[in-house]
């Protein structure tokens, strides 16, 4: 049924011409990957779907030409945009709030955030659990050197944490809810009562400057997609359980706190992501400060 949805809405004018879009997504996570699992296609184009663990592994493509467009979360252009990748933001996602977290085991006697202090903690650098992680430490009076980072992806940030070889985790959803139901953690933070950072859509300047039209007919197609996949949770959880392998009550708990959507790089936006770079670079985990004013590109949808 979604399939059928999304081809008949798929059917826009596209003036600009490209042989080949080259689109990077996460199986697990975001609207990009739910269009490729539905067969998505444009009419006069052909998208060559690239999978990618994360988002920072996204952007080292994008830099070197793989992929034209692709999404992250905050973070990801934030530390590309200070190793020199010409990116630009194009669209924005509805930031989350409680559908990624940093957590220990059940058992821990570890009780807050400021007892992170010396300890091991775990995750994706440059990813959104990486600011999710320098905000609760700066909430707690802590700073990145009074903790122990390990850079890991989450299937290895996974295995670290069963075998004690990490003292806490930070992750998004998927693998944060099958980590609560799997191991019962415990909780110390979520984006609540912190500065929130929103996902964002991604392109190279290249594309953007050649492919303009094709670039707000993919974000038309992602806004559209994501109005569907709020409007049909339970479709949309049947999907995601079959493309991703995650069972379904994992799932459900997924999208319970899931929000999807695509809108303009608003001002306000912009402030928040403006807030993630300066975070960074207080902390000197960038080695130059990044303006992100001069990376939006407008998108004016219909």
């Amino acid at each position: 049924m979604m399939k059928k949805w999304i081809v008949a809405v798929l059917a826009l004018p596209l003036l600009a011409q490209a042989a080949e879009i080259k689109i990077g997504y996460q199986k697990s996570a975001g609207l990009l990957s739910m269009m490729k699992t539905q067969g998505v296609s444009l009419p006069g184009h052909q998208i060559k779907w690239i999978e990618f663990p994360a988002g920072p592994q996204m952007l080292e493509a994008l830099n070197a030409g793989s992929i034209d467009f692709g999404s992250t979360g905050a973070p990801p252009p934030v530390f590309a945009q200070a190793g020199g990748v010409d990116l630009l933001y194009v669209g924005a996602e509805p930031a989350p709030v409680n559908s990624e977290a940093l957590f220990v085991p059940k058992d821990s006697p570890i009780r807050t955030v400021a007892d992170l202090r010396g300890k091991r903690v775990a995750f994706q650098k440059g990813s959104g659990s990486h600011f999710l992680l320098a905000s609760a430490l700066q909430k707690a009076g802590l700073k990145f050197s009074d903790i122990t980072p390990v850079y890991l992806s989450p299937s290895d940030a996974r295995a670290a944490f069963v075998g004690g070889g990490i003292d806490a985790w930070v992750v998004w959803d998927p693998y944060f809810a099958s980590a609560q139901k799997a191991y019962q953690v415990r909780v110390l933070s979520d984006y609540t009562g912190l500065p929130l950072a929103n996902g964002f859509y991604l392109a190279s300047r290249k594309f953007a400057e050649q492919s303009p039209q094709l670039v707000s007919a993919l974000l038309e197609q992602v806004k559209l997609t994501g109005k569907w996949a709020t409007e049909h949770p339970k479709e949309v959880s049947t999907i995601l359980t079959q493309q991703t392998g995650v069972p379904a009550d994992i799932v459900a708990t997924w999208m319970q706190r899931t929000r999807f959507g695509a809108t303009p790089v608003t001002p306000d936006i912009v402030a928040n992501q403006q807030r993630v770079a300066d975070l960074f670079y207080q902390q000197k985990l960038i080695p130059k400060a990044v303006n992100i004013t001069s990376r939006v590109w407008t998108w004016q949808p219909k």
